[in-house]
């Protein structure tokens, strides 16, 4: 009987090498297929892979958390990863600037080594991870980042997430930040950046589930897709997250206009697109335009989603067995989604990616805080500087930092943030320049979000005794944010109203009443604030936005003049409540510097200097142009004043002559240059036919003659930039011929 069966054992065994080849084990392993060979082109890769898979396991792929296939060697791989401003929700990482912070550097070189400083981080997290087989949400080389969606309206919570109310500011520092994340490997990605949220969307947060954005053609093409077709052709972003809300009646992840139209056919995109989270299955309990999750799936999958964030492509097996989807539709999904994790290298050998050795050593290195330091010191806006009380002694002999955004941490962290060692608050970075003999005090004073019943007045009788006081006030992440994560905000992280909480300015009335001393404001904060009590009664207004693990030294570098304040802003901040348009509404009328007629408290573009810049010279080398030329401009800036700095010397158009409304002024250029005191530069500006083509009403790009005016300055046109300290803009006219 034992001679039987080892018999049949045999037998077993040989019949199982015939039908092998006879390979052994080590040659039957995945190295062996054709998908783990990096020498083939990647679509053989890709159909190979795809070849060897179950429906079901195609469709797990479709998913976020994409499964294992353990039985092809393929890892577990969670697409979900955010790095809005530093590698967030998992673990230790670098903190910069929170976003909008970053638009009011107006420098996309120094936002690049931001996002490469970033992606460092991320591919140094990754590779540590695996090591430790620690897997799941977060642990991701495709990060959520950037949003590119214009902040229209200063009462959304979410705005602090994006790079402001202009399309080209928000192109110009999106493409810079893709190209960070991204790297210029000719063959992998160092990380895979993502632009969201595609498409019309910018709140409000508590009906984003259900609410449909109509905005005019005009609109739509000439405001809210720019930034996306910027990225998506000329900084070749990898991927695009569709928005949760409708756009012109359709759910923006099911909407084959959006999605295969504009972003497949006419910008040819060839990378993935992701649901925002939970999207899908508002398609059938919010939007009501599908009866239930298979038929809610199957549009999106059929629209043109790659990869769902949610559970809603679980149902992808019935739509296919009801015919809703074929297995050739999921196949082409999955085969678009796969370049992603190729281009990664996640199906290469690791000797031959090149970030597969990036060490943990650049996790919160010293050089990663230095350039956090750095970034929080361009971003800060100097806002008033009432008989020059700024920059501050450091040999002061007293000085008194009240307020309860002084020594808070999430104030410096924003929302999507990481966690550093290394946060310093501004409390930290002001007494970290004072002499060994200043008396320096601090109290809370007042809270933050409310009026409490010991209102703390003998705090402003000590403050009598010091040379300056420094408050530090404004709002906070708990206050304005996104659904969910605002635990403060009465509105489900947007405001009502968009001044200071009342008791905050009811104390500094009574500061400014007791008080000879100068007050300088520090206003922290992730949107516009309308705050003209803050603008009369302080001496000195800074705007420190939520300025990452570094703002406090970023702060107090100003303060005490370490650094030239050179941060511009990438928002208008209107008076009051009363300036905005409904929030629900759409239209850009009434919005931005672009559309907005009211005068503002700060103009788009604004900030101040410790120096004075002055323009001269404006000389266009031609005075017409047509459609296939070109006119060059030159202007020159001095630095009239004490102190050396760095001036965003900001190029605008303007169409005199337009057949429908067009915009006041659209920003065409950025130069941020550097000039000593008592020197002056020269900035060249190239004027092209593709900065003077016009919207129509029904959304046609078209060219029209007739008389177009540039302006340079230090800030958007008009009167009031000048009125709060600014240089005077130049001016001049040319003719664009038939």
């Amino acid at each position: 009987m034992k001679h039987k069966l080892l018999s049949i054992f045999i037998i077993l065994i040989s019949a199982v090498m015939f039908a092998n080849g006879g390979k052994d084990k080590k040659q039957t392993s995945t190295e062996e297929f054709p998908f783990r060979n990096s020498s083939l082109p990647m679509n053989e890769r890709i159909a190979d892979l795809i070849s060897r898979l179950t429906l079901e396991e195609k469709i797990s792929q479709l998913l976020y958390d994409s499964e294992a296939i353990p039985r092809l060697d393929i890892p577990y791989y969670n697409w979900w990863g955010e790095c809005l401003h530093g590698v967030a929700r998992f673990g230790k990482a670098t903190v910069f600037p929170q976003a909008i912070g970053l638009a009011a550097t107006f420098d996309d070189d120094l936002i690049q080594r931001v996002a490469s400083a970033i992606s460092d981080e991320a591919r140094a997290k990754f590779n540590a991870a695996k090591k430790l087989n620690n897997e799941g949400r977060y642990i991701s080389l495709t990060f959520w980042t950037p949003n590119i969606n214009i902040f229209r309206d200063a009462r959304w919570g979410r705005g602090q997430e994006t790079y402001g109310e202009d399309p080209f500011l928000t192109s110009y520092i999106g493409k810079a930040f893709v190209k960070g994340i991204q790297g210029d490997h000719p063959k992998y990605l160092k990380a895979a950046s993502c632009a969201k949220h595609f498409v019309v969307h910018s709140g409000p947060e508590g009906i984003r589930h259900s609410f449909n954005a109509t905005p005019s053609k005009k609109d739509f093409y000439e405001t809210y897709l720019p930034a996306f077709e910027s990225l998506v052709t000329e900084a070749n972003v990898e991927g695009v997250m569709c928005a949760y809300n409708r756009t012109y009646d359709d759910p923006c992840c099911g909407s084959s206009f959006l999605m295969q139209d504009i972003l497949r056919d006419q910008w040819k995109f060839d990378g993935y697109i992701v649901s925002d989270c939970w999207a899908i299955h508002d398609f059938y309990n919010y939007h009501k335009v599908n009866k239930d999750v298979v038929e809610s799936a199957s549009r999106a999958l059929l629209a043109g989603v790659n990869v769902n964030c949610g559970t809603s492509f679980r149902s992808l097996p019935e739509a296919v067995e009801n015919g809703s989807v074929s297995e050739n539709d999921i196949d082409n999904a999955l085969s678009q989604l796969l370049k992603t994790r190729f281009r990664l290298g996640l199906f290469d050998p690791e000797s031959e990616v090149p970030f597969n050795s990036i060490s943990p050593d650049v996790v919160c290195s010293e050089e990663h805080q230095l350039l956090a330091r750095e970034a929080a010191q361009k971003s800060v806006v100097l806002l008033k500087n009432k008989n020059n009380v700024l920059p501050l002694d450091k040999k002061s002999k007293n000085l008194f930092v009240l307020g309860p955004n002084a020594a808070d941490v999430d104030v410096l962290l924003g929302n999507y943030n990481g966690v550093s060692e290394n946060i310093v608050t501004v409390l930290e970075g002001i007494f970290g320049k004072i002499d060994a003999g200043t008396n320096m005090q601090y109290r809370k004073a007042f809270l933050l979000e409310r009026q409490h019943d010991n209102e703390a007045g003998w705090v402003i009788g000590e403050a009598k005794y010091s040379d300056a006081v420094i408050v530090v006030m404004g709002l906070s992440p708990l206050l304005e944010g996104e659904e969910g994560e605002s635990i403060s905000s009465v509105n489900r992280g947007d405001r009502v109203d968009i001044g200071l909480p009342e008791h905050q300015i009811a104390y500094l009335k009574q500061m400014r009443e007791n008080l000879e001393q100068p007050i300088i404001a520090v206003i922290m904060g992730g949107s516009p604030i309308a705050m003209p009590e803050v603008q009369e009664l302080a001496d000195a207004v800074l705007f420190a936005w939520y300025p990452g693990e570094q703002g406090g030294n970023g702060v107090a570098d100003i303060l005490f003049g370490d650094v030239n304040p050179s941060g511009r802003l990438p928002l208008t901040f209107p008076k009051s409540v009363d300036q905005l348009p409904p929030f629900e509404d759409y239209s850009m009328k009434n919005r931005t510097y672009r559309y907005m007629t009211d005068e503002p408290l700060y103009t788009f573009g604004f900030g101040l200097s410790f120096t004075k810049f002055e323009y001269s010279d404006l000389v266009l080398d031609k005075t017409e142009i047509n459609s296939s030329g070109m006119i060059n401009c030159k202007a020159t800036i001095t630095n009239v004043g004490d102190y050396d700095g760095e001036e965003v010397v900001q190029f605008y158009i303007k169409d005199v002559e337009a057949s429908v409304d067009a915009p006041l002024s659209s920003l065409r250029g950025i130069k941020r240059v550097s000039i000593n005191k008592g020197e002056s530069v020269t900035v060249e500006f190239t004027i092209t036919p593709a900065m003077l083509y016009l919207i129509d009403n029904n959304g046609n790009k078209i060219l029209e003659p007739g008389e177009f005016k540039i302006i340079i300055g230090g800030s958007s046109p008009g009167n009031r930039s000048i009125e709060l300290g600014a240089a005077k803009h130049l001016e001049a006219a040319f003719m664009l011929s038939e």
